[in-house]
């Protein structure tokens, strides 16, 4: 083979002389390096003569090489004929070779590819499950019309193979036929049919694919086969699962109705009565529940679909991300942000794309990615296209919170070397300040000062904003019109100077004197102006001829001669309109009389929207949300329908078949069926062996059984185990349940436990991924689970006395079903053994942490923090502190007490709290209205006030008979939350579970006398309402505390270093409160 090789190399050498007409040259010429690109006669020679040689190895390189010049982009094309002589050979890897070559080549040679269409037909009965495949590939990509009855066939074939590789390629196939003759289209949605019923998972992605291009719209096909294309989504390839998850989006629109308005109408509808009592408020509470409830499949669709948010395929995450925003409860959809956040760390492209949709999302959910706020900080690196998205996101999560930290980012952006981005940032203040008008001053003045920059562009930018705030609240910024007005010398940008003329005309009444000046200024430089500019001269002179003609009219008159002849049609248009509207004359018309009410109408304020407001009509991740227009095939999302279709339509044929069978067979067949819940061993066992050894083996056996249990169904029922749901499997388990009831306690005693492992491994075998998240997904479990547990309760009660403790008892399913009743846990404790308990040690079932337990605060500060001032508050003073307790008005509330005094000599009357501005989710329990206080007299009233985990002010007004004064009262970080007694051990795994983002640290300079541990004990209870941990190091201090409205553990742990140095690290979910909180401790610290 090497011979080959040399002499081939020998013969592309000796032959570029004679193929340029060159003399000899060397090879790095230019010409050398054109003739590797252009056709080589004689390389292409060799190749045909190594194809057509008697050994295989030599036409296994040939084909090496040329499917290694396709790969390199070169034309392969004219080695068609010698290439396809080898379609049949006996070699394998010669015929996948050639196969590759032909699926590339095939459209182009459609004529010589039809002159092997019979080795093509007999290739799809070949052995090799890749030779079928190829064969397949190759037939579809051959686009001639003649040949459809062929390809129908071979895909008609290719679907039943037992390969799940060639069902994959038919699938693939399917959408090129139908590409190349659309009238197919039945016969094509016969085998997706077919397909959509196949239980692999290399099979579904693709099948979908072809459902989703051939037919989207036959919903009807998806129905049977939805429950196991959500069990199947986990281990489907990474493509097929993006395919499948945006056709399931689509199809849950359709079937179930919207999870949105759940928890308005619960909130509404719950309301107690006067006389009601407890159960029968309970009563109603779960009847309102359950009419509320998700659909089962709607859950099991977001639950199957939750694992994939941590795929490594930035498209998986997306299109999980855009079916939680269009599915899920807007309680639920909040996980996706921190998945979106972490695909941000990808390359530009995926960047875009991501920060695309999440500025669609930051518009209407702003909560969802506030705690990412710094995500979004742009960097120096970024590509301007990357900059303006996070500026936009930035700007559409910006609230009183945060405001201030944005315009100090914003400032620095502001300066930025990328023009385009600096005048972004511009418009983005802009946005801002009409947002939220407790900045809109100071964002005023901010781009004000920026008048004065160096550069013409920001400038410009800031004068056009400037002009769209003025526009809101004009009257109060006189001095800022005046001060634009001298800038009309310098700016030169069009768009700037128009901004600057149409803001003076507008308020000509306010500035009479400098307005006038302006227009003379301006009539000088007419002829060199923008045509933009023009329009502007031209209605500043309107307006000042209707308010000022003493002084403009003779200056009006000249403009208007000026652009009477000017070149653009458009001014010369504008001329004589504004001629005839307001110079009076014998032609003018009625409308001269209204001129002024015309030119100096109150006009509407600009409204700063985002740009990315009206894209949510498009369905996220998608093309058309990229473009923000509707992109070819383009399917979009219905709307949710009011009344749920019928769910039963989910429902799998096998039971049908199995009803009639039972029918037929009799009671023979019942037995039979009832095998799926209880087999023939377990009864065996529990009929004629008492030992508990035997029992465990009998089990062993049963659970293997049960494993294999879909080759066993396949005598009597060929889709059995994969086409029965989960809700069908609850719906006989619980008939069956109903009918042991009636059987005798002694019968009850031997097969309870049996019953609940049996729908137990049936329940797992038909959704794998309902399993591993059935504990935190136990709030929408269906009414069959909970009659399970309370009839399981009962006989666990009439039969725990006479039965003898086992290892077969206890399980770890026995102890997830019954988790949510506390007798039959407490009473089944005996029977695990010490192994198992010590296996489950730790082991959290519940879905709330049992670690977090309220202690009493450690130290209580008395600092007191002004409210009112006694000069303020004309002789009635007032103070607040935090007492560190429990608030009496709400768990979610910090208890605030509140002192008054009165200094003056008269009684004051009537105090009490009104008027309260209080920042979205913010809630205030007032203290009762004070009827009066005496001359000198004091009085301490507790308060409740729900902070939402933030450091926002709380502004309310407190009054008396006679005035109103406004107070706020603003918490430190350390006041929001509650200390939490738990164990070493504890502290150590929750701290281990809030890592990466979830923890902020420091490195301190600790003075000497700062190190000793009561010193920082009481330095750090001083400051936060922090619980002490018992630590085993002398050098670590341990802290934990919960925040009062989410209660999220907040974890601070400070470990002297050697030397003077002291690392401080906090650990939480709430990355905001944990960044003040060290920042706050730091300074304490400290050294001095």
């Amino acid at each position: 083979m090497s011979g080959n090789s040399l002499s081939y190399n020998e013969q592309l050498a000796g032959s570029e002389q004679p193929e340029l007409g060159q003399e000899a040259t060397p090879t790095t010429s230019p010409s050398g390096a054109f003739g590797l690109f252009s056709s080589d006669l004689k390389k292409n020679e060799d190749l045909k003569q190594m194809l057509e040689s008697n050994k295989d190895s030599a036409k296994l390189d040939a084909m090496k090489r040329i499917v290694g010049m396709i790969a390199k982009g070169k034309n392969a094309s004219e080695l068609f004929p010698a290439v396809v002589k080898n379609v049949a050979s006996k070699n394998i890897e010669i015929k996948k070779l050639v196969y590759v070559y032909l699926v590339r080549y095939a459209e182009e040679q459609q004529d010589l590819a039809l002159l092997s269409i019979s080795t093509f037909q007999r290739a799809l009965k070949d052995p090799n499950q890749l030779i079928r495949a190829s064969a397949l590939r190759v037939l579809s990509s051959i686009r001639v019309p003649i040949i459809v009855p062929i390809m129908m066939l071979a895909i008609k074939e290719a679907s039943a193979d037992l390969s799940p590789y060639v069902r994959k390629n038919a699938a693939h196939a399917i959408q090129k036929l139908y590409s190349l003759d659309p009238e197919q289209k039945e016969m094509l949605i016969e085998v997706i049919e077919k397909l959509l019923k196949d239980k692999s998972t290399l099979v579904a992605g693709s099948v979908v694919m072809a459902f989703e291009e051939v037919c989207p719209d036959r919903i009807d096909l998806i129905h049977r086969n939805y429950r196991k294309l959500c069990n199947l989504l986990v281990d489907v390839e990474e493509w097929g699962q993006v395919v499948i998850i945006h056709m399931l989006t689509r199809y849950a629109r359709t079937q179930f109705v919207s999870p949105w308005k759940e928890d308005d109408n619960i909130e509404e509808n719950i309301e107690k009565d006067f006389y009601e009592s407890d159960e029968e408020q309970k009563e109603k509470n779960d009847k309102i529940k359950i009419s509320y409830a998700m659909d089962p499949d709607h859950r099991l669709l977001i639950r199957n679909t939750k694992p994939l948010l941590q795929s490594r395929n930035a498209a998986v995450v997306m299109a999980v991300a855009q079916l939680y925003w269009h599915l899920s409860p807007k309680s639920e959809a909040g996980i996706i942000s921190k998945s979106l956040v972490r695909l941000l760390r990808s390359n530009r492209e995926v960047q875009y794309i991501v920060l695309q949709n999440i500025a669609t999302m930051s518009i209407q959910r702003k909560g969802m990615f506030e705690p990412y706020l710094k995500s979004f900080y742009v960097r120096s690196t970024d590509p301007t296209m990357i900059k303006t998205l996070k500026l936009e996101i930035l700007t559409n999560l910006a609230n009183e919170a945060n405001i201030s930290t944005l315009l100090r980012e914003f400032q620095t952006y502001v300066k930025s070397q990328d023009k385009q981005f600096a005048a972004a940032t511009i418009q983005a203040i802009g946005r801002c300040a009409t947002n939220i008008s407790e900045v809109t001053d100071t964002c005023l003045n901010g781009l004000v000062c920026l008048l004065s920059n160096r550069d013409e562009i920001v400038v410009a930018e800031s004068v056009v904003v400037i002009k769209k705030l003025l526009q809101m609240q004009p009257a109060q910024h006189g001095e800022i019109i005046r001060h634009m007005a001298k800038l009309l010398d310098s700016i030169t940008v069009p768009v700037a100077r128009a901004s600057i003329l149409w803001l003076i005309g507008e308020n000509c009444e306010r500035v009479p004197k400098i307005a006038p000046d302006v227009l003379r200024k301006m009539a000088k430089s007419f002829t060199g102006e923008d045509d933009l500019v023009k329009l502007q001269i031209l209605n500043l002179g309107a307006k000042l001829y209707l308010t000022n003609s003493k002084q403009t009219k003779l200056l009006t008159q000249y403009i208007l001669n000026l652009g009477k002849y000017d070149q653009n049609y458009d001014i010369r248009d504008r001329t004589r309109f504004i001629r005839q509207l307001i110079v009076p004359n014998e032609k003018s018309g009625a409308l001269s009389k209204y001129a002024k009410k015309i030119f100096l109408a109150q006009k509407p304020a600009p409204l700063l929207e985002s740009p990315f407001k009206d894209r949510d009509h498009f369905q996220l991740g998608t093309l058309s949300h990229t473009l923000n227009i509707k992109a070819s095939g383009y399917l979009e999302l219905s709307n949710w329908p009011e009344v749920a279709p019928d769910p039963s339509v989910r429902n799998v044929e096998v039971i049908e078949s199995a009803k009639e069978r039972t029918s037929v067979s009799g009671k023979a067949k019942k037995v039979r069926a009832d095998e799926k819940f209880y087999s023939e061993s377990e009864e065996d066992a529990s009929d004629n062996s008492s030992d508990s050894e035997s029992e465990s083996g009998s089990e062993s056996e049963d659970e293997e059984k049960e494993e294999g249990s879909s080759e066993e169904s396949s005598e009597y029922s060929s889709d059995e185990s994969d086409s029965e749901s989960d809700l069908d499997n609850k719906n006989q388990v619980a008939k069956h349940k109903s009918k042991t009831t009636e059987e005798s306690d002694s019968d009850a005693d031997k097969k309870t436990n049996a019953k609940l492992k049996s729908s137990d491994s049936s329940d797992s075998e038909s959704s794998s991924t309902e399993e591993s998240s059935s504990d935190s997904e136990s709030d929408t479990e269906s009414d069959y689970e909970s009659k399970k547990l309370r009839v399981c309760e009962e006989r666990e009660k009439k039969t725990w006395p006479e039965r003898k403790p086992s290892n077969k008892d206890v399980s770890l399913l026995d102890l997830d079903d019954f988790n949510p009743v506390s007798t039959p846990v407490a009473v089944l404790t005996p029977a695990i053994s010490p192994g198992l308990i010590a296996d489950l040690e730790g082991l959290n079932l519940s879905a709330s942490s049992p670690v977090i337990n309220v202690s009493t605060p450690v130290f209580v500060p008395m600092k007191t923090h002004e409210l009112l001032h006694r000069m303020s508050g004309k002789g009635l003073a007032a103070s607040y502190h935090f007492p560190r307790q429990p608030c009496i008005f709400g768990d979610q509330m910090v208890s605030v007490q509140v002192t008054l005094k009165n200094t003056t000599d008269q009684k004051i009357e009537n105090i009490h709290l009104s008027d309260k501005k209080l920042p979205s989710g913010m809630r205030m329990h007032v203290f009762s209205p004070i009827d009066s206080l005496e001359p000198g007299g004091s009085i301490t009233v507790a308060m409740g006030i729900d902070f939402c985990d933030s450091t926002q002010t709380a502004c309310f007004q407190l009054c008396t008979k006679d005035d109103c004064f406004s107070v706020n009262i603003q918490p430190p970080v350390g006041e929001l939350l509650l200390p939490v007694a738990m164990s070493e051990k504890d502290f150590r795994r929750e701290q281990g579970m809030l890592t990466g983002m979830n923890e902020t640290s420091t490195t301190i300079i600790a003075s000497p006398q700062n190190s000793a541990p009561p010193v920082i004990l009481q330095k750090i209870v001083n400051v936060a309402n922090l619980g002490i941990v018992p630590s085993g190091q002398d050098n670590i201090h341990r802290f934990a505390a919960k925040t009062v409205h989410s209660g999220s553990l907040m974890l601070v742990t400070v470990e002297l270093k050697e030397g003077s140095t002291a690392q401080l690290i906090i650990n939480t979910e709430k990355t905001v409160i944990g960044s003040i909180l060290l920042r706050e401790l730091k300074p304490v610290l400290s050294q001095g």
